[in-house]
């Protein structure tokens, strides 16, 4: 069965952007677009704001007014809804489970807001299933056209990554753009090395040498599944978070991976995964690891 692109709204300015970044996505992809919201009842006190149902009429209302111009734009676009009264973390895991993608906006640079308030957003990344695209406001279509573009990056061994390189290399190829694929790297301590890795490090003659090979090992099956997307392979020494974003210019979608992992103050998503979310100036797609 083939998944939709989700988008979830709030009506806020950066959810309207992630809902036209969704539609664009999913008429790329020849896909249906789903549209969620969730909504709780506000009984204000002196001000007649309506019963239940009244409060429900005004949320399934401004959905439609979003999809009814979503659709104005992309005749033809397949597109459903679902308005569900209740909490937004729970909705939102489950519409990811059935979704190619789910599709957010997001304020970054400092604070965040919508479905970013609080932990919100954080519990979304760390415990959906499937791929969150984060959403500014502001993003425009035209960034998808000038050649900029798919920034991913790569750690690990093959299979750590091959999720984060195919939605990398899928995008890329829906839009006709190049992937730059990122792999950084740093000096490990003394302690790390063992006679194993020390072996492996002298066959490769040297640090540098070794994650180069590394990058083109895991690149290889994707270069051969989609031949006709230009790959730049780019290895650079340094913390990964600073030498994404120090290509974040390049890029009309910046591809990176989570391991979450549970706190007692809460879901962490990784610092990779926070400091891209909150300083790239493109959207950003985070892919769980398997």
């Amino acid at each position: 069965m083939t998944r939709p692109i989700t988008a979830g709204i709030d009506g806020t300015e950066e959810s309207i952007a992630a809902l036209d970044w969704a539609a664009r996505e999913a008429v790329r992809r020849d896909v249906a677009l789903r549209v969620v919201h969730a909504w709780r009842f506000q009984p204000y006190e002196g001000i007649d704001a309506g019963d239940r149902a009244t409060q429900e009429g005004w949320a399934r209302d401004a959905v439609g007014e979003a999809v009814r111009t979503v659709t104005g734009r992309h005749t033809g676009l397949d597109v459903s809804t679902e308005v569900v009264e209740g909490g937004s973390v729970d909705m939102l895991v489950a519409a990811a489970a059935d979704a190619e993608l789910l599709v957010l906006g997001s304020r970054g640079h400092g604070p965040v807001v919508g479905f970013l308030l609080g932990s919100v957003g954080q519990q979304v990344i760390a415990e959906a299933a499937r791929p969150v695209v984060l959403v500014r406001a502001g993003d425009q279509a035209t960034a998808e056209a000038t050649g900029r573009e798919i920034v991913v990056g790569q750690e690990g061994d093959p299979e750590d990554s091959a999720d984060v390189l195919r939605l990398a290399f899928e995008t890329a190829a829906a839009r006709g753009a190049t992937v730059r694929a990122v792999r950084a790297w740093t000096l490990p301590p003394v302690f790390a090395y063992s006679p194993g890795s020390l072996k492996l490090l002298d066959e490769a003659g040297g640090l540098e040498p070794y994650e180069k090979k590394a990058l083109a090992s895991a690149l290889q099956p994707w270069r051969e599944r989609f031949p006709g997307v230009p790959v730049v392979e780019h290895i650079e020494m340094g913390s990964a978070g600073q030498v994404l974003l120090s290509v974040t210019a390049r890029a009309q979608l910046m591809v990176v991976g989570r391991r979450a992992r549970r706190t007692a103050v809460g879901s962490r998503i990784g610092s990779v995964a926070h400091g891209v979310l909150h300083h790239a100036d493109c959207p950003v797609a985070v892919v769980p690891h398997a």
